[in-house]
């Protein structure tokens, strides 16, 4: 590579930490989508939205 020993040296040190914010982005983006409804939830929220257009239909 043609570098000195402490250039390679910071340049793995600055690859170290970029992969390192890489990985904490992606537990974090993993953490918010794991919290997803199941589906039985998924189909009570359903019925709950049609009940509630039902109720506020003619009040617009």
């Amino acid at each position: 590579m043609e570098v000195s020993r402490s250039h390679l040296f910071s340049l793995a040190a600055q690859e170290f930490i970029q992969r390192h914010k890489s990985q904490k982005l992606l537990n974090a983006i993993n953490v918010a989508y794991d919290d997803l409804p199941d589906p039985a939830e998924e189909t009570l929220r359903e019925q709950m939205r049609s009940k509630h257009r039902e109720l506020v239909r003619d009040q617009w």
